[in-house]
């Protein structure tokens, strides 16, 4: 039996979980659904207000990382740590923690990532840029292309460093979230 996850340094845990890209796969959706429907069962005592599809997986006609990006939005009277622990409790593993952030994750084993693999991010209401850009680049194709080109180019330069592959896409992101905010205002 190899180390467990939690004994593994962080060069490893990117060794063994490295960026990787594929075509788009109209089946993302569907896996967005499934755990949709899985998380608000789980959460169903829980005060929440939306659970949205974000990331790469949300957009149309790009590669991405096989992995669906779920924002779990909860109003800012609940305590986000009572939600977290639920889902821990389910079978969910927290990879970050911030002030008014968790993130957990779903499919990262000790011999690599299972079929399916869920990046679960809980917020409270209002922190919700993602949902902005995703709309922003599903409704303007050329840039949903350029930022692929941009993810292709990073994809082998950060193969085993997701913190870099993040951080250089930072500045394109933020570029269009603030249009996408501008003209939709107050969608969300």
């Amino acid at each position: 039996m190899g180390k467990a996850l939690s004994e593994m340094t962080l060069e490893e845990l990117w060794q063994l979980f490295p960026i990787f890209l594929v075509p788009h796969d109209d089946r993302w959706k569907d896996s967005f659904n499934e755990i949709e429907k899985t998380l608000r069962e789980l959460l169903s005592g829980q005060p929440f207000e939306r659970i949205s599809h974000i990331g790469s997986t949300a957009i149309q006609g790009i590669w991405a990382k096989n992995i669906i990006d779920v924002m779990v939005e909860i109003p800012q009277s609940a305590d986000m740590k009572d939600t977290a622990q639920i889902l821990e409790q389910n079978g969910f593993t927290v990879m970050s923690h911030e002030a008014e952030r968790i993130s957990l994750n779903k499919g990262y084993t000790e011999n690599g990532f299972a079929d399916k693999v869920y990046h679960i991010h809980l917020r409270y209401s209002g922190d919700n840029d993602e949902l902005y850009f995703c709309d922003w680049l599903n409704d303007h194709p050329d840039v949903a292309e350029e930022y692929e080109a941009l993810k292709l180019r990073l994809w082998k330069q950060y193969e085993h460093n997701r913190d870099a592959y993040t951080d250089a896409k930072t500045d394109f992101i933020s570029k269009w979230t603030v249009e996408a905010r501008k003209e939709y205002g107050d969608r969300y």
